[in-house]
């Protein structure tokens, strides 16, 4: 596999869990970036941590770490590569992907310590 490049994105996030028939409050799709997830057990939204919303949980603190993309659909092993590493580390994550790439949060106070061994294992960071 060649070298793989994550951008650390600039923003602090917030995870937030909510009841699967929850309304999807409107100032979610006027963020930057967002995610927002459903199943039948559970809404689940990640947003910049600056917006507060009315959440059953809220955990607070995330940062991005985003793999430069676009990434095929035959590319294998890019997420358990990243998600790997960091658990040889014993740090702890939320993946989010989208149809182009994949996005890694760490704590924030983690961070530094996520960046070190990336660049370990040969990954190219950087700042976005």
């Amino acid at each position: 596999m060649a070298r793989m490049t994550l951008a650390v994105h600039s923003q602090v996030y917030s995870i937030h869990s909510f009841s699967p028939d929850a309304p999807i409050a409107p100032e979610i799709f006027h963020q930057e970036m967002f995610f927002v997830g459903k199943t039948k057990d559970e809404l689940s939204v990640v947003v910049p941590a600056e917006l507060t919303l009315d959440s059953i949980e809220e955990e607070k603190g995330w940062r991005c770490l985003e793999v430069i993309g676009p990434l095929g659909f035959s590319m294998t092993g890019i997420l358990s590569s990243v998600s790997g590493t960091l658990a040889d580390s014993d740090i702890s994550i939320f993946a989010l992907s989208t149809f182009d790439t994949d996005y890694i949060l760490v704590k924030k106070d983690k961070l530094a310590e996520a960046i070190t061994a990336l660049k370990k294992k040969n990954f190219i960071i950087i700042e976005y």
